[in-house]
């Protein structure tokens, strides 16, 4: 996968040469670059102006951005903007971009965007429903969050198919050595070495974390039979305690 990123803060990128990322980058399954659209103003370096018909802040000017879009090589990229009016980003937009050979970032700061700079989004991401400072933090998340999922980055498949959210439900709880931790103890299903009671545990304390913790994951899921067993008797369990 190749990544470009268009961004007033470079320096601010450092997190992503390291962890997955930057094994990623290693093993060269992935390349970034980033571009300071300030090296591309013409007016004095200014990125930046006043709002015509007045208001409040700075919008971003096109032209910076135009010009370090266009000095780019790429043939089909997605291009995204990150922007707090647009879609929220989750983990099956994700999935969808790990699957993308070309991406480009556009970093915002200051009050806003040229609404011209729009020509040459594809997609226009938030990261929630909270405004920070600039879009690079936003970015970095949604590229640890994507190149995690590019096949080969992490070794096995199984290892992101089981991560919550993935599924359509919250991640199971899970326990390592040693068995016996302050008086703690690991339930006695996974130490019985019955694989298919420890799928059925495991997909029942998913089920119960979701439906306690994220209720309205469950509104889009499409339950099975055997889902929809144990959620009646999760929820018959928690009306008898």
């Amino acid at each position: 996968m190749k990544i470009d990123i268009l961004t007033l803060f470079p320096e601010m990128f450092a997190p992503l040469e390291h962890s997955i990322v930057g094994k990623a980058r290693d093993k060269e399954l992935l390349s970034i670059r980033y571009h300071n659209f300030r090296d591309y103003a013409e007016k004095a370096r200014h990125v930046d102006d006043e709002p015509y018909g007045g208001g409040q802040g700075m919008l971003l000017r096109a032209q910076p951005i135009f010009d370090a879009f266009d000095a780019i090589e790429k043939k089909n990229p997605r291009v995204i903007l990150l922007d707090p009016a647009g879609r929220r980003f989750d983990q099956a937009y994700a999935e969808e971009l790990a699957k993308e050979e070309e991406l480009i970032f556009i970093c915002g700061h200051y009050e806003g965007y040229d609404e011209r700079i729009k020509t040459l989004v594809t997609d226009e991401i938030s990261l929630g429903d909270f405004v920070l400072t600039g879009g690079e933090l936003a970015a970095m998340t949604m590229i640890d969050a994507t190149v995690r999922l590019i096949p080969a980055v992490i070794g096995k498949e199984v290892s992101h198919q089981d991560d919550s959210f993935s599924s359509g439900l919250l991640e199971y709880p899970q326990y390592t050595r040693p068995y016996d931790y302050r008086g703690m103890l690991v339930p006695d299903v996974l130490m019985s070495g019955h694989h298919e009671n420890i799928r059925r545990w495991r997909l029942e304390e998913s089920l119960k974390k979701t439906y306690l913790r994220r209720p309205d994951l469950l509104d889009d899921y499409v339950l099975t039979a055997e889902e929809s067993q144990l959620l009646e008797k999760i929820k018959e369990d928690l009306l008898s305690e």
